[in-house]
């Protein structure tokens, strides 16, 4: 049955103990799940995580976006170990907590760019490393969801076509793809037909507007996106990803240069109830 779920970077800048109280807040507005960022594990208080979810029934989802000193396509053979050791650190720490999954720039470093397109090298370095952390997740239980993001954000992998190729050739069942709507705003021809030849191997969808504001309000082709989750029976998460220029770090690193939304409350509750609309519209189950 498909759930909805909102990542928290949209309140804070990372998920230390004062972000715990955000778990209680995500419940209040009406989403299912939180996404968790994973880049700085240290601050992460497990058992106090664990107890706040368990008391508002909410599912922990965990979301990574590897640091350059993590990149796992590095020429560097250490580079390339401490981003292995990360992720997996990463499913012990998101199995702790419940969650079943880690989504996003799990491939290369979250924002490097060569100046000029991957590599061979780069590619087979991927997909090395992504085998051994799937191994290591299957032990868990977790699987890892490859983003596509756009061009300004990676070289490496934009399309949803590459994510499912990148995902075959790691060739271990713990490996899907993960769409944002944003990104594919950039980079597809459209929002229909790149979910439907993703098919079975999409695990995780972000829903965001062509501007990062508010779902519904811009010139996203939402019909055509829940038309094809529709089709391809999507029974995962819907995850609101949105950003304010109150997060300061978050807010230069993703380009949120003026106000998106009224408030991020307002982000995260109306984009959440155009979103539930939409997929009461499909008939998404």
């Amino acid at each position: 049955m498909v759930k909805f779920g909102v990542h928290l970077f949209l309140w804070a800048e990372r998920f230390d103990i004062s972000a715990i109280k955000l778990i209680k807040k995500a419940k209040d507005i009406g989403f299912e799940g939180v996404e968790i960022p994973l880049m700085e594990l240290d601050v992460i208080d497990v058992e106090k995580t664990k107890k706040e979810l368990k008391q508002h029934g909410i599912t922990a989802l965990g979301s990574m976006g590897l640091p350059k000193n993590l990149d796992i396509t590095s020429s560097d053979a250490r580079t390339r170990e401490r981003g292995i050791e990360h992720m997996k650190r990463s499913i012990e720490v998101i199995s702790e907590l419940g969650g079943d999954c880690i989504n996003g720039v799990i491939y290369t470093a979250w924002g490097k760019i060569t100046g000029k397109p991957r590599t061979e090298e780069e590619w087979k370095y991927s997909v090395d490393s992504l085998k051994k952390i799937c191994q290591y997740a299957k032990k868990y239980g977790i699987t890892l969801g490859i983003e596509p993001v756009n061009r300004f954000e990676t070289y490496f992998i934009n399309t949803a076509a590459d994510a499912v190729k990148l995902a075959k050739d790691v060739g271990e069942p713990n490996i899907k793809v993960h769409l944002d709507t944003f990104h594919m705003n950039i980079e597809e021809k459209n929002f229909y037909q790149p979910i439907k030849d993703t098919g079975s191997m999409l695990w995780h969808m972000h829903c965001c507007e062509n501007d990062r504001s508010i779902a519904g309000t811009g010139h996203v082709d939402w019909d055509g996106v829940f038309r094809a989750l529709s089709e391809i029976n999507y029974d995962r998460w819907i995850v609101v990803e949105s950003f304010t220029q109150d997060m300061e770090k978050i807010a230069a690193s993703t380009a949120i240069w003026r106000k998106m939304a009224p408030s991020a409350d307002a982000l995260a509750s109306e984009g959440l109830k155009f979103l539930k609309k939409m997929a009461k519209k499909y008939e998404l189950k």
